[in-house]
C-alpha cells in the first residue's frame, strides 16, 4: 500500500515541469527582447535614473482623463466598430486639416488603431507582399524592421549620418528599382531627433511620383517640431493618393500607455490596412478613444505651451551633456538627442550604456539596435528629456560626478 509520502513524490514527478528550448518562427528569430525593456529592467535592478525608454515620468493633461473617466461611467465600454469611434476619426479628419490643409473623409480614410506600432504592423501587413522591397532610413524605430519580417518583405537600407543626418539623396535614388513597394519616413524622427527637410521630403515625394512608389510616414512626433515646422509628405503635390500617415496620442499628450493611435490614407490603401487591422485588433479600447477625441480638441494654446516645455527639458539635458564631455549632435525634434560616447573610452554603444547604468547610475539606450549593421551605431547613444526637470538635472549631476574622459 502507498504511503502518502510516495503519493506526494508521485505527484511531484507527474507535475514536473520539462525544460524545453525557446520557439520562434523564422521570420522572427533574430529579434529579441526590445532595447527599451532591457534598458527598462536594467534601470529597477540598479536604481539609475531613466533618460533611456522614451515615456514621460509625469501624467497627461487632467481634461484628458477625465474624458476617459467619464466615457467609462457613460457606458462606452463594449467594443469600438473596428475603424474607431466615429467621433474620435471626425476630431483624427479636423485635426489633421488643420496641421496640413488636407480635407480627409473620417469614414473612409481614417482608421484608429492600438498606438503608432500597430498602425505601423497593419501598414506593413496590409499593404506589403513577400519579396516586396521597403526602403528604410537608418537608424530606425525597431518595429520598422520586425514587422516587415512579418510580412516577408525587402528592406533596403539608407543610412543617416551625424553630425546633420541628412538624406543622402543619389544613394536613395540608386536604391529605388522595380521591386520598391514603400520608401518609409519618420518625421521628427527617432532617434536622431533630425526633422526631414521640404527639400528632402519634395525630391523623396518626386522620387515616390516618378517610380510609382508609396510613402510610409510614421509621424507620432509631429507637435514636438523645435527648429522649424513640421511638414507632412502626404501634403505634397500629388501625394495624399500614395501615402500612409500614422499618429498617435501617447506622445503628444503624455499618456503613452493608453496605446492610440490611427493611419490616415485614401480608400484604396486604407482597404489593405483595414483588413490586417480587424485581424490584430478589431478595434481599440472604447472609453479611451472618446478620451483622444477630446484631446485632439485641445486649444491651440496647448500644443504651444507642450513645446515651449520640452524646448526648456532639450536645453538642461544639451547643456548638461556637453558640460560632461559628450558630443551632442543637434535635435530638432522629437524628445530624444544623440550624442558620441567615444570620449569616455568605452568599446561600443552596449559597453558604454551598460557601465552608464551600473557604475554612474544612468540609462541611455545604444543605438546600434537601429541599424541594419549595428556598426554604424557603435559610437552613438540616446538619451530622452520626456523627464521633469529635475530628474534630468539629477541624471546630469551624475554623470558629472561619475564620467571620466580618457
Amino acid at each position: 500500500m502507498s504511503s502518502d509520502k510516495d503519493l506526494a513524490a508521485n505527484h511531484d514527478d507527474t507535475f514536473q515541469k520539462i525544460q524545453q528550448p525557446l520557439q520562434v518562427a523564422k521570420r522572427l528569430e533574430k529579434f529579441k527582447t526590445t532595447i527599451f525593456t532591457q534598458m527598462s529592467m536594467l534601470a529597477n535592478k540598479y536604481g539609475a535614473i531613466n533618460l533611456g525608454q522614451g515615456f514621460p515620468n509625469f501624467d497627461g493633461p487632467e481634461f484628458v482623463k477625465e474624458a476617459a473617466i467619464q466615457g467609462i461611467k457613460d457606458g462606452k465600454n463594449q467594443y469600438a466598430r473596428g475603424p474607431g469611434v466615429p467621433d474620435l476619426s471626425l476630431a483624427i479628419a479636423d485635426r489633421f486639416k488643420k496641421d496640413t490643409g488636407l480635407t480627409v473623409d473620417p469614414e473612409e480614410e481614417v482608421t484608429v488603431t492600438t498606438g503608432c506600432t500597430e498602425a505601423i504592423a497593419a501598414t506593413m501587413l496590409g499593404l506589403i507582399n513577400p519579396g516586396d522591397e521597403v526602403v528604410l532610413f537608418a537608424p530606425f524605430y525597431d518595429s520598422y524592421e520586425a514587422t516587415l519580417s512579418m510580412a516577408g518583405a525587402k528592406i533596403k537600407c539608407i543610412t543617416l549620418r551625424p553630425p546633420d543626418f541628412a538624406v543622402p539623396i543619389e544613394e536613395l535614388r540608386s536604391t529605388i528599382s522595380k521591386s520598391t513597394r514603400a520608401i518609409l519616413i519618420n518625421t521628427p524622427h527617432n532617434p536622431t531627433g533630425k526633422m526631414f527637410t521640404r527639400e528632402e521630403l519634395n525630391i523623396i515625394a518626386s522620387l515616390c511620383i516618378e517610380n510609382d512608389v508609396l510613402a510610409f510616414a510614421d509621424e507620432v512626433y509631429d507637435k514636438l517640431s523645435f527648429d522649424m515646422d513640421h511638414i507632412s509628405i502626404a501634403s505634397l503635390p500629388r501625394m495624399f493618393e500614395r501615402t500612409v500617415t500614422m499618429n498617435s496620442l501617447g506622445k503628444t499628450f503624455s499618456l503613452t500607455g493608453w496605446k492610440v493611435g490611427w493611419a490616415i490614407a485614401p480608400p484604396h490603401l486604407t482597404w489593405g490596412l483595414r483588413q490586417a487591422h480587424s485581424f490584430l485588433t478589431f478595434a481599440t479600447c472604447t472609453p479611451m478613444q472618446w478620451a483622444t477625441a477630446a484631446a485632439l480638441r485641445a486649444p491651440d494654446s496647448y500644443y504651444l505651451e507642450l513645446k515651449r516645455d520640452y524646448m526648456a527639458k532639450r536645453e538642461i539635458l544639451v547643456d548638461g551633456l556637453r558640460a560632461v564631455g559628450f558630443k551632442v549632435f543637434p535635435s530638432s525634434g522629437t524628445y530624444f538627442v544623440i550624442v558620441d560616447h567615444t570620449p569616455f573610452g568605452l568599446e561600443n554603444d552596449v559597453e558604454f550604456c551598460e557601465y552608464l547604468i551600473k557604475e554612474v547610475g544612468v540609462v541611455a539606450i545604444p543605438t546600434s539596435v537601429f541599424y541594419l549593421n549595428p556598426g554604424d551605431g557603435k559610437t552613438l547613444v540616446r538619451f530622452t528629456f520626456c523627464k521633469d526637470e529635475e530628474t534630468i538635472r539629477a541624471a546630469v549631476e551624475r554623470m558629472k560626478g561619475r564620467l571620466k574622459i580618457k
